[in-house]
């Protein structure tokens, strides 16, 4: 239940689109905050960089405004859309009050998704410290920090992700991420139920992490210390992710650190070869977006593994928390309009597969099991539906299409 609970909270995201910028002015200092983002100045005016720089750093190619091409996982760290020049949009629908209006709102829709992942992450911590306090450093033992380290690592990737991005909202929910996850990593070493060394190391990645992503946010990091950075968290996440997904189905298959290591090697030669000149421009981007999508993908696996154990041990099922349930497909749905309405086919995907198959898909196994009323149940499941049907026509509206299959098909192939 400590596991689901963290995990929940870590799955808060997800992530990717593209945007082309037509009007060239200056960049100012941003100002972090939660809010609609275009409510300031500093969002209307800021110059695309080029695609195609004299020496430009691996994972930092942006597209060119002058070269639009359909969407994919390729374009997955280019900066949000920004006011008049979100891709696929006519100018018509742009300078609506419905577009204006509905981009407001996703944005606010975002940024409230903390409500129900602080909600989740509060009573492990609070629980954590009863324990410390009283002593009973043993239960402690009961919070997987393997699991705690490896949802930090997708919140940093994601993080850094949302950065580039420039998207506010969903850069506050992954930094509550890796707090959240971190604070439970804090008690896990306060109790010795982690090894001091691991937890130094893990601090010292967070403390650096965070550091560099603000000041990339700020624009007060150089690009080799970024570039050096995303090399760090794909080579990590690419490690993970396999590993993960082995570790899933022990004792059916055996014990084995060989599916991380083979992936650890891959991911060091393919940034090597992408740092060195050795492959081509496709392959560099490939090799860029790779932290994005390991992150996501590993925060897909979730769900997964929690239906394999639900479906071994169906007696487990009763110790899930409804509630929990409920707050992780809330938090994930909240998310979903926003990644619809900026074209980011990796935020939308993963979002819409954790609040369907981690928060829902429990739900409807804790009625299939009794463990729930069925007003519960339809009631989740109406508001699920609706909210998503709401959201598809929102978007269409806001856009001035005739059908949300178009907003779909823009979403998955681009305009």
């Amino acid at each position: 239940m400590a596991e689901s609970l963290v995990a929940s909270s870590a799955s808060s995201c997800f992530y990717r689109s593209r945007s082309r910028a037509h009007s060239p002015s200056h960049s100012p200092s941003l100002t972090l905050r939660i809010g609609p983002p275009f409510s300031s100045p500093i969002d209307h005016h800021r110059k695309a960089p080029s695609l195609f720089p004299r020496h430009p750093p691996l994972f930092l190619l942006v597209q060119s405004p002058a070269t639009p091409t359909a969407a994919s996982a390729l374009d997955s760290d280019v900066p949000r859309p920004q006011f008049g020049a979100v891709e696929g949009s006519s100018p018509q629908a742009e300078r609506s009050s419905l577009f204006r209006q509905w981009d407001s709102l996703t944005a606010k829709f975002s940024a409230s998704s903390n409500f129900p992942f602080l909600l989740l992450q509060l009573p492990q911590i609070i629980l954590n410290a009863r324990n410390l306090l009283s002593g009973n450093h043993s239960a402690l033992l009961a919070v997987p920090w393997l699991g705690m380290l490896t949802g930090l690592l997708g919140n940093l990737s994601l993080l850094s992700y949302f950065i580039k991005k420039r998207e506010k909202e969903a850069v506050v929910v992954q930094t509550l991420g890796v707090v959240s996850i971190y604070v439970v990593v804090f008690q896990l070493a306060i109790g010795r139920a982690m090894p001091l060394p691991i937890f130094l190391f893990t601090s010292l990645v967070v403390a650096t992490g965070l550091l560099l992503n603000f000041s990339k946010y700020f624009h007060l990091l150089p690009p080799s210390l970024w570039s050096f950075w995303e090399d760090f968290i794909t080579i990590g996440g690419l490690s993970v992710l396999p590993q993960v997904m082995w570790s899933t189905f022990v004792p059916y298959v055996p014990h084995s650190i060989l599916p991380g290591s083979i992936a650890c090697f891959i991911a060091f030669v393919a940034v090597l070869m992408a740092r060195t000149g050795k492959l081509s421009e496709k392959g560099v981007r490939f090799v860029g977006a790779i932290s994005g999508w390991t992150a996501t993908l590993l925060f897909m696996w979730m769900p997964v593994s929690q239906m394999w154990t639900n479906f071994l041990n169906p007696d487990n099922i009763k110790g899930l928390s409804a509630s929990s349930m409920l707050l992780a497909m809330i938090g994930n749905g909240l998310m979903i309009p926003r990644a619809l309405f900026i074209r980011d086919f990796m935020w939308f995907t993963g979002s819409t597969w954790a609040a369907l198959f981690y928060g829902y898909a429990n739900i409807a196994c804790l009625y299939s099991f009794n463990c729930i009323s069925r007003e519960f149940f339809l009631g989740a499941t109406a508001g699920l539906v609706s909210w998503i049907g709401i959201a598809l026509w929102r978007d269409m509206v806001a856009y001035g299409y005739n059908s949300p299959m178009r907003s779909i098909k823009e979403l998955v192939f681009g305009p």
